[in-house]
């Protein structure tokens, strides 16, 4: 069953527990305890309401969303927006504002509404990311340096690398030394052992030396961490109080669906499972009201740890919700430990995730391929830096709009996807026409989905294709990415030369000459 509201089918219904679930839990949560503790402290509440996200937001995420795999928790995407909310309304605004995103989340569900986020181009994802991850490094960059400003950092990017510049000769030599300790073990640990929990290893690594090289600990902040969940609390907020945090709790949810969706994207094309949209977005929405409840703040769901999840072996929902009452576990057995980890080791944790959020392949290919839509990602990026996250998308919103009109101005109008079978058994072909753009791509994506054949070829007839943008590219080549395991080879034919050079890093392209119909 699929929809909403009549349809809503939640995750935890399709629960079968099998001792990969397990493993996958376990190595999820070695992953997620550290990432939990860091984001939670970079957006400026204490490391408690991280592990508090992760284990009550991540349960629910796991068990009433529409996916099979997906782990949710604190993202580091949050950390500028969660910590501009705390500096404007404090962390009772803050729990409100995540509540009234679980709303809207909800709502977007029940409405069918999955779809249409899908929808935010590709070049704005990417530059968006990309200043989401400046901003976090340089937010790091006081305890990662030890750095110890009289006032507080101005939340603008260029305001506070002036003011931490002033500051640079309180640069403590013990945290820098940590910071780059942690990195280098992390670094080392994936390079050389990537079976190994990579992130909690160098958190420990972090721990031990700063018994010898004192730095300013978790502890030494934010005092002794609780031994467990805390009550549940309604908050009971006046009209005020609500206007105040709904242009927040608006920003979580765009951020929300939009981050919670294109993970559940990356499982899908890893595990070959297909996700329901508006499902999930309930899902999501739950468990912002869940975590609100026990005092944390915005959960969604984690490309990283979603991805680490089904490379470890999950084979549905219960290895998400394993991975929450696992981090429940340390936080009632383990929680005096956590006071001893160095503020520098968690940013230098967070100094590599911000590394890795960007995605320096996609940049590189949309420079080389198309400069218009790599204009578009770098006004996005710039907005976002420069300004702050809302203002970056709808720069990058607008952009495109106006490139799209510009680029249909001197294209025909589009034509549904067509699918016809070709004359051998072993060869499907699809006949695509029109523009392949973001506008378009979810609508082709749904009858890509419902290719339930495995063909040894399958031939993507673009001849009648006038325009593909990289949202278009990006779909074509997670079709082939999804089709190789199943041992079929995805081929491109017809495409115009300008079609051709944007499929040029998605999809192998026959020659026009090249016999693909028959066999020979």
């Amino acid at each position: 069953m699929q929809g909403c509201p009549m349809g809503y089918r939640p995750a935890f219904l399709d629960v079968s527990i099998d001792l990969r679930d397990l493993q996958a839990g376990l190595t999820v949560a070695i992953v997620a305890l550290p990432l939990s503790l860091a984001i939670a402290i970079a957006s400026g509440v204490g490391p408690d309401r991280g592990l508090v996200t992760a284990i009550v937001g991540g349960f629910l995420v796991s068990a009433m969303g529409g996916t099979r795999h997906q782990i949710g928790g604190p993202a580091g995407a949050f950390i500028v927006l969660v910590a501009g909310c705390v500096a404007a309304i404090g962390v009772d605004g803050l729990i409100l504002a995540t509540m009234l995103s679980g709303l809207m989340l909800a709502a977007l569900g029940v409405l069918r509404l999955g779809g249409v986020i899908r929808l935010v181009p590709y070049p704005v994802i990417v530059g968006f990311t990309a200043g989401i991850a400046v901003i976090i490094a340089a937010s790091q960059l006081r305890d990662l340096l030890g750095l110890t400003p009289a006032a507080p950092e101005p939340g603008l990017l260029i305001p506070k690398l002036a003011a931490l510049w002033q500051v640079r000769d309180t640069l403590t030599p013990a945290a820098a030394a940590i910071a780059a300790l942690t990195i280098a073990v992390i670094l080392a640990c994936q390079r050389f052992a990537p079976r190994v929990p990579a992130m909690l290893v160098g958190i420990v690594a972090a721990t031990l030396m700063a018994q010898i090289l004192p730095a300013p600990s978790v502890f030494d902040r934010f005092g002794a961490l609780p031994s467990g969940l805390p009550m549940p609390i309604l908050p009971m907020p006046d009209w005020a109080a609500v206007q105040a945090a709904l242009p927040f709790a608006l920003a979580f949810t765009l951020l929300g669906a939009i981050e919670s969706l294109l993970s559940a994207m990356v499982a899908d094309q890893m595990s070959g499972s297909r996700m329901r949209p508006d499902d999930e977005l309930i899902g999501q929405g739950l468990a912002n009201i869940g975590a609100g409840l026990f005092g944390g703040f915005c959960t969604t769901g984690t490309i990283a740890r979603t991805a680490t999840n089904v490379k470890a072996g999950s084979r549905g929902p219960a290895s998400g919700m394993i991975h929450a009452g696992l981090l429940l576990g340390f936080l009632m057995l383990a929680a005096p430990l956590v006071g001893a980890i160095p503020l520098a080791g968690l940013a230098g944790l967070l100094m590599l995730v911000s590394w890795k959020m960007i995605e320096w392949h996609a940049i590189a290919s949309l420079i080389r391929i198309d400069r218009a839509e790599a204009g578009i990602m770098a006004a996005t990026f710039l907005g976002v830096i420069l300004h702050d996250l809302i203002m970056g998308i709808l720069i990058g919103m607008a952009l495109t709009g106006l490139l799209f009109i510009a680029r249909m101005a001197h294209q025909g109008m589009a034509h549904p996807p067509a699918t016809l079978p070709a004359e051998d058994p072993d060869r499907m072909v699809i006949h695509l026409s029109g523009p392949v753009f973001f506008g378009s791509v979810a609508r082709i994506e749904g009858v890509l989905a419902r290719i339930n054949a495995q063909p040894r070829l399958l031939v993507l007839d673009m001849a009648q294709v006038t325009l593909i943008d990289r949202s278009g590219a990006q779909m074509i080549r997670d079709l082939s990415d999804r089709m190789g395991p199943r041992g079929t080879r995805v081929l491109a034919m017809g495409a115009s030369p300008a079609v051709r050079a944007a499929l040029a890093d998605s999809v192998a392209l026959a020659e026009p000459c090249e016999r693909i119909y028959k066999t020979d």
